[in-house]
């Protein structure tokens, strides 16, 4: 749904997505809508009310994040509306389980907070079409080279976060173990950039922007790897006797 109303944002940002989602025309918004049924039928079928709320809930931010008039995508609210998009599905397992720990909490939070830092760093490939456009994001109101410089840091507080959902669970080495690989590599790609991040103020608006979409596409893979690790690392603690 956001990639249908943001075909013009990606054509500088991400020319083949927006290709690709212009072709579909009117045959994404039924994609859509289809799997957004089966999403809520699933729920419904499973007889768990508390469940389908939830799916109905991130339905609706998907709504309001993507959709006009709303299109919080547009705005500095969209790291919270981010917020729902990690935190919902933690809410969702959590309500198919029935399990409601005071681990469960925690972790709805960490990982909400996780994906709406991750929506900022986003925000550095889109930030040439997010400004074109007049939209109103974190990047765009703070203003590229300051946004920049937060959005790093930002990325690096997610490290005690991650941390402590490793102490929380008590996972194994392997946790820490890849999960220190990826702060590692970060690190070293900022390193390698230090001298663009350092420049003055001015000195290469394009250079910026490019190493911005560098680094934007980064965290992803990273925020992807991050995420299998904790999932993987879970598995293994509660379900090792599965491998023998």
């Amino acid at each position: 749904m956001n990639n249908i109303y943001d075909a013009d944002l990606d054509e500088k940002s991400d020319p083949l997505r927006a290709e690709y989602t212009k072709n579909l025309g009117t045959l994404g918004l039924f994609v859509s809508f289809f799997f957004l049924a089966v999403a809520v039928s699933l729920g419904v079928a499973t007889q768990i009310p508390l469940l389908t709320v939830f799916i109905v809930v991130g339905s609706l931010a998907g709504v309001l994040y993507s959709v006009p008039p709303f299109r919080l995508r547009q705005t500095v609210l969209k790291p919270l509306v981010n917020f729902s998009v990690g935190s919902v599905p933690v809410l969702i397992v959590a309500s198919f389980f029935s399990v409601f720990s005071v681990q469960v909490w925690p972790l709805v939070f960490l990982i909400g907070i996780t994906t709406a830092i991750n929506s900022l760093w986003e925000d550095l490939a889109d930030y040439a079409s997010d400004l074109n456009n007049d939209a109103k994001t974190f990047l765009v109101v703070l203003g590229l080279r300051r946004g920049f410089f937060t959005t790093i840091v930002l990325g690096f507080c997610l490290v005690p976060l991650m941390v402590l959902i490793g102490v929380m669970f008590n996972l194994s080495l392997l946790y820490y173990a890849i999960f220190s690989l990826l702060v590692a590599f970060m690190s070293l790609r900022l390193i390698q950039n230090r001298t663009m991040l350092l420049g003055k103020e001015g000195d290469s608006t394009e250079q910026t922007l490019k190493l911005g979409k560098i680094l934007a596409k980064d965290f992803v893979v990273l925020a992807i790897v991050q995420t299998t690790n904790i999932m993987l690392s879970g598995f293994l603690k509660y379900h090792a006797g599965f491998l023998f």
